[in-house]
């Protein structure tokens, strides 16, 4: 271990280099008594620990914690002093001093010296993880946001293929058994014929609701359309009374922002369907302030916030990151029996431009 030790008494450093060496501390510890000398040392070479006088001539161990370049790792400083008064020492130590020791207390040096030493580890190893964190957490981000577009490039390309192979066929088909069905025909054949027409029909519809769930060509027209087409279609499907009121004005957005707000409360409405046991749903989309807000409010049994850790939160969890791939946030508000509460915010200044079918 590498200690400097600022200190102008040359028998105060004598004590605390035996102080050291009677515990067993293994060091090699530099003395300095100046200011500049202390600049100079701590920019030739690293120490691991800086023991420090409050009190020196014509400086304090304040300036030299001070006199650390903001670019340069500093290591734990430990006053070791006499007499400085409470206040200067609680100061330090807010400051970022590791610990203060009075002279007369030399004896606890070692264990003084050990602990902040510990600390120090502690701290760097936590700053280490800290960032492997941030760095995982920027590549899921990044991995989230990659997958939400290939999930929105995909959805596109399969409702294409549904209209044009499958649907094209169904209506070639719908076509010719409506040629039969002009024909003259025994009653048995007839009925037949017919039942066979109306289920063409049936899959027909049940390919364009399919395409609309996939991506609805409603998207194209703007976020109020395609945020009624939604709230419309769940409030028949559900049977749960959904209102929508919409404060947008001419706000145009970005395609991704509107694809992140759509299927934000597309997710919202199916997870009200499955679980909330809701009489009533409001959803508000507003645009104030440079930011985008949906809100979505049920009246149902709510959540307890352990809830969100489930299995059955993906979907939550879902929403929060597609939330960030465009710069904004989720907040969940639930509470058991009193409801849910999930609000969408984006700043429109901040959002990309991509495309959200090709994410280019």
């Amino acid at each position: 271990m590498k200690i400097l030790h600022l200190e102008d008494a040359l028998l105060d450093h004598v004590l605390a280099k035996k102080s050291l060496q009677n515990a067993g501390v293994e060091f090699n510890i530099t003395h300095s008594d100046s200011l500049p000398r202390f600049i100079e040392l701590i920019q030739q070479e690293k120490f691991d620990l800086i023991l420090a006088d409050y009190q020196l001539p014509g400086f304090t161990a304040v300036d030299a914690w001070n006199a650390f370049p903001a670019d340069m790792e500093r290591p734990p400083f430990i006053l070791f002093s006499g007499a400085i008064g409470e206040t200067a020492a609680v100061a330090a130590i807010k400051l970022g001093f590791a610990d203060y020791l009075s002279k007369t207390e030399g004896h606890r040096l070692a264990r003084v010296v050990q602990r902040a030493m510990e600390l120090a580890r502690h701290k760097k190893e936590k700053e280490t993880a800290d960032a492997a964190l941030a760095v995982s957490q920027r590549q899921l981000a990044a991995l989230a946001e990659h997958l939400q577009s290939a999930i929105e490039h995909e959805r596109k390309a399969i409702s294409r293929e549904i209209h044009d192979d499958i649907v094209g066929t169904l209506a070639a088909a719908k076509l010719d058994l409506a040629w039969v069905l002009r024909r003259e025909l025994p009653p048995p054949l007839k009925a037949h014929a017919e039942s066979a027409h109306d289920s063409v029909q049936l899959a027909i519809d049940a390919c364009r609701r399919l395409m609309l769930n996939l991506r609805p060509s409603v998207l194209d027209e703007g976020l109020q359309p395609a945020m009624q087409w939604l709230v419309e279609g769940f409030s028949k499907r559900s049977q749960i009374a959904a209102s929508l009121r919409m404060e947008v004005g001419d706000t145009q957005f970005s395609p991704d922002v509107l694809l992140v707000a759509f299927r934000t409360a597309q997710e919202a409405l199916t997870n009200i369907n499955k679980h909330a046991k809701c009489t009533a749903v409001t959803i508000d989309v507003s645009s104030h302030e440079g930011a985008l807000t949906v809100e979505i409010l049920d009246n149902g049994v709510g959540m307890a916030s352990e809830d969100k850790l489930k299995h059955q939160s993906f979907g939550l969890r879902g929403l929060e990151e597609r939330a960030q791939s465009v710069g904004g946030w989720l907040d969940i508000s639930s509470r058991r029996g009193q409801g849910t509460a999930i609000i969408l915010t984006i700043p429109l200044e901040a959002t990309p431009t991509t495309d959200p079918g090709t994410g280019k």
